[in-house]
């Protein structure tokens, strides 16, 4: 079996959210030009990479949503915390960098990675062969599979996979869940950062029929909002490695944070947070028996 705590995956123990990725990439290697002036050699063309970039500014750019409870949302004081915040917050700190933290709705995350307006991105993106064509990852830091949130009192009319089709799936648009959702021929119901609770009423109304996303996330938050008509399927599928997402132009970044979370997880630290967020079940590392899950290649991502 799996290595989580069955007791609590039975009861439904873990949270829902919003979605998934990742990427590797090659190093730009600096290169110096020498320019001989006299009996003096100088150099004058050395490439700024990001990591230099981020270095003189002090401050790491972080786009994550506030809305995927329990890996990044706001506290009863309204921080903004999480299995993924905090971890991004250990990284920041043993770099010795300011952590800025920018909100946006899950769809636009990516792209503000792309686009350099943020220089990491931590909102439980999947590590897909897809997004490694565009995006560089960290090593991954988050073990988890695809778990669907359905009605308490009809499982949706959901038992196996194939009926999918035609029923109703929440989610963000540009998630992986979701492009699997359309792949077996469910209707799309798009949200834009929307937290669990609305997602959760809308599948007890009816108003959708389930939620195909992280078992994890999605089990805590259907444990966190136990009296809102919904429960976690025993349909289980696709396993998947997280990671925080960085920009494809060099891997300077990525390769000064991942020894900082080897050491995270040399430390027990990643465990300890995971235990903290996802109800005792420790995410930081690889499941047991993960090949029995079923795998759908997703064509769409």
């Amino acid at each position: 079996m799996f290595n989580f705590n069955k007791k609590l995956l039975l009861s439904g123990l873990s949270v829902f959210s919003a979605l998934t990725l990742a990427a590797c990439g090659n190093t730009n290697t600096d290169t110096d030009s020498d320019e001989t002036v006299g009996s003096k050699t100088t150099d004058t063309d050395v490439t700024e990479t990001a990591w230099d970039r981020i270095e003189e500014a002090g401050v790491l750019k972080v786009a994550t949503s506030g809305t995927l409870f329990p890996s990044s949302y706001h506290g009863d004081d309204n921080e903004l915390t999480g299995y993924e915040v905090e971890v991004v917050k250990e990284v920041a700190d043993r770099l010795g960098l300011e952590v800025e933290f920018m909100e946006m709705g899950v769809d636009g995350i990516l792209t503000a990675v792309q686009s350099g307006q943020v220089d990491a991105a931590a909102n439980g993106f999947d590590i897909t062969e897809a997004r490694l064509e565009d995006y560089n990852f960290s090593e991954p830091f988050k073990y988890s599979f695809g778990g669907l949130v359905v009605r308490e009192e009809d499982n949706s009319g959901i038992e196996t996979m194939e009926d999918w089709e035609g029923k109703k799936a929440a989610g963000g648009a540009t998630t992986v869940y979701m492009a699997l959702a359309r792949q077996l021929g469910a209707e799309p119901v798009t949200y834009d950062n929307a937290t669990n609770d609305v997602f959760f009423r809308d599948v007890a109304s009816g108003r959708t029929d389930f939620i195909p996303n992280d078992f994890y996330v999605s089990n805590t938050a259907v444990q966190f909002y136990a009296d809102l008509g919904v429960k976690m399927s025993d349909l289980y599928y696709n396993p998947s490695e997280q990671a925080i997402v960085l920009s494809k132009d060099d891997t300077s970044v990525k390769e000064k944070i991942d020894p900082i979370l080897a050491e995270l997880a040399e430390e027990g630290v990643l465990t300890e947070l995971s235990k903290e967020f996802f109800g005792g079940e420790d995410v930081s590392k690889e499941l047991d028996n993960v090949d029995d899950l079923p795998v759908i290649e997703i064509e769409e991502q």
